[in-house]
């Protein structure tokens, strides 16, 4: 099995690592704070799933301990109202840092905060936050702050805006900084729980959604392209998980568009673990194709029958649809015409979440998710083999099931299906 850069047939590609992101949730070290470094999880759209709310709580749990394991920490997750805490077994900051970065991964978060875990008493509280505030970068250039208090335990002895005067009267006598309630640049947050007080400043955006592996499994139509990742994103966000299944051109051309494929799958499965990629040499099918007349008919065609391949291997696997990464409009094969022509191929549901986006907006998302650059390499893709100069607009679903049973399409499929590599790209292994 290939690792970038070890990949298939020993060569070492130029590919871009998998990286932790942009890390705001703390200033660089200088002194201690009181209390215990832990990481609070603000929770999305699982809030309002009512009765079966626990199941998605109990999925994202089972998620969580899952992206942390390769780090090699051992941790503890509880569930409290609305939010959730973890907590490491080392009681070293950078663990816990790290810990944080990998979680702000995992779907179903919206926030990922790096908080300190202090007594459910006053002082302890007023003594955190200060600390926080003197290791804050704004603290040099005298910024405005603000002190965000709230109580999930009323029993506390102060109220919420009690709390707020008495912190911020402390925080402003030991820095005298001024206070801005509205626009702040430095914000403490308070969070009084049932058995602890939660205080912190910034944090990580999550990626919200559902938890993967609420909502089924799916296979991926997974080219070496911009869009087919973004798309496997999106799914994995509401709740899919996903297998890969990537068409190669070998055996007419070089394995360059399966290590694309390899390293598109090893950054996306930070999203969800133990991904699987397949991979099917589909030159001599194209061959195939071309030789039965297909003609401008060709990419159609070959479309067809790597989604009835699809649809093969994904109930070998329990998958419950095809995704692609179809954007209506966006090039000649993706006219309305031709995508009723391609949801006739098969009987499984073909998912599109990127119909309704231009191109712009997908790099954009690309970027964000960190396969663009992966997907900008160089590679021959098995699409642009054997191409007609002019690709059909506007198929004839009856035209293309002529084809196919020149081709007897079915039995090729299934031929296809059996003989897909598989690869097990992991975001966590090494380069």
């Amino acid at each position: 099995m290939p690792t970038l850069g070890t990949a298939p047939g020993g060569t070492s590609p130029h590919v871009p690592q998998p990286s932790q992101g942009d890390v705001t949730m703390s200033a660089p070290r200088r002194t201690p704070v009181a209390g215990e470094p832990c990481v609070l999880l603000k929770l999305g759209e699982i809030v309002l799933k009512g009765k079966n709310r626990d199941l998605f709580e109990r999925r994202l749990q089972n998620n969580i301990r899952a992206a942390v394991k390769g780090l090699g920490i051992k941790v503890q997750v509880t569930q409290r109202e609305g939010v959730m805490v973890v907590r490491a077994e080392s009681r070293d900051e950078a663990d816990v840092d790290a810990v944080a970065r990998r979680i702000a991964d995992v779907m179903g978060i919206v926030w990922v905060h790096r908080a300190w875990r202090v007594a459910k008493e006053v002082e302890p509280t007023v003594q955190a936050a200060i600390d926080l505030v003197g290791r804050h970068p704004a603290l040099a250039r005298k910024a405005a702050f603000a002190i965000r208090p709230r109580r999930r335990d009323k029993r506390f002895p102060m109220t919420s805006s009690e709390l707020a005067v008495h912190v911020g009267a402390a925080v402003q006598e030991r820095y005298d900084l001024p206070v801005n309630l509205k626009h702040p640049e430095i914000t403490v947050s308070i969070e009084v729980d049932r058995d602890e007080v939660f205080v912190f400043t910034d944090g990580l955006h999550g990626q919200g959604g559902l938890p993967v592996g609420m909502s089924g499994r799916g296979l991926v139509l997974m080219s070496g392209g911009i869009d087919s990742p973004v798309a496997a994103y999106r799914m994995m966000r509401r709740g899919l998980r996903l297998d890969f299944l990537h068409f190669s051109g070998m055996p007419f051309t070089g394995p360059e568009s399966i290590y694309k494929a390899y390293a598109l799958v090893r950054e996306l499965d930070k999203f969800q673990g133990d991904s699987r990629l397949f991979v099917v040499p589909f030159g001599k099918a194209q061959q195939q194709i071309k030789s039965s007349g297909a003609e401008r008919l060709q990419i159609i065609a070959q479309r067809r029958l790597m989604l009835k391949t699809g649809e093969t291997l994904a109930a070998r696997l329990g998958g419950a649809a095809l995704i692609t990464g179809d954007s209506l409009g966006q090039v000649s094969s993706q006219t309305l015409p031709n995508i009723t022509a391609l949801d006739d191929a098969v009987q499984l549901p073909i998912l599109r979440p990127l119909i309704g986006m231009d191109k712009t907006e997908i790099m954009a998302e690309a970027r964000r998710v960190k396969t663009l650059a992966i997907s900008e390499l160089p590679d021959e893709d098995c699409c642009t083999m054997l191409t007609p100069r002019r690709a059909e607009t506007r198929a004839k679903i009856e035209d293309l099931r002529q084809i196919e049973r020149r081709l007897d399409a079915g039995e090729l499929a299934e031929q296809l299906a059996a003989s897909v590599q598989q690869h097990r790209p992991s975001y966590g292994e090494q380069a």
